[in-house]
């Protein structure tokens, strides 16, 4: 597939068929996302590839937390999980919101589910005394993570960056076996898409795009 076409038309994937994900292409995928760049070049990723029904439910279960409080910030016009703005939800609000299937059933329906690791002794997080939510350390696991779907879709797959169980990482780490200094980055469910997307929507370039400074000249102009 055209490198162009793939970037324009890989979706997010949540609706899977049943057919199973071989192990020699799943091998592909990896063997080709590997080439990402990361800090250093130190390439601290770690993928657990979770085939097994069990263990997809209970990371899903997991998931259900975050996507109560993601729903109902939706519902009360929020942005949800900001760390900007207050939210105005209360919990009594939060536990009563129904969870949204789309952010929990792709996991537990998936053939497969790739939860995608970094190692935190080997990535510099640079942001880390800014009194903010660090974002640095990111540029070291990310990339690779959207290689992972870039591939997936060359092989006529799909799938998702999805971060609800992450909430509950203590637990999904102990469910898992991942040790204490590795983070989990993104749960990955991916399959074959119900239904392939060639039209996404996007803002254009102009939006976010500004020439020389935040408050510069739209570009292009």
């Amino acid at each position: 597939m055209e490198l162009y076409d793939a970037m324009r038309t890989a979706f997010s994937a949540r609706e899977f068929t049943s057919d199973p994900v071989p192990d020699d292409v799943l091998a592909r995928i990896l063997e080709h996302a590997r080439f990402a760049p990361s800090g250093g070049n130190r390439q601290g990723w770690k993928v657990v590839i979770v085939r097994d029904p069990a263990t997809k439910t209970a990371i899903s279960e997991l998931a259900k937390p975050a996507a109560k409080q993601y729903a109902a910030q939706v519902a009360a016009g929020e942005s949800p999980w900001n760390t900007i703005l207050p939210s105005k939800v209360d919990a009594a609000t939060i536990e009563a919101t129904r969870v949204p299937p789309t952010l929990i059933e792709p996991v537990k329906n998936a053939p497969v589910v790739l939860v995608v690791c970094v190692d935190l002794r080997v990535v510099a997080s640079l942001d880390k005394e800014l009194g903010r939510v660090g974002i640095a350390s990111g540029a070291s696991i990310y990339p690779f993570a959207w290689n992972i779907l870039l591939a997936a879709k060359n092989e006529g797959l799909g799938g998702t960056i999805t971060t609800m169980p992450i909430a509950q990482e203590p637990r999904l780490r102990e469910l898992l076996s991942i040790p204490e200094h590795v983070a989990v980055c993104a749960v990955m469910p991916m399959g074959r898409p119900v239904r392939q997307l060639t039209k996404l929507r996007r803002k254009p370039v102009a939006e976010f795009a500004t020439a020389e400074r935040f408050d510069g000249q739209p570009f292009p102009a």
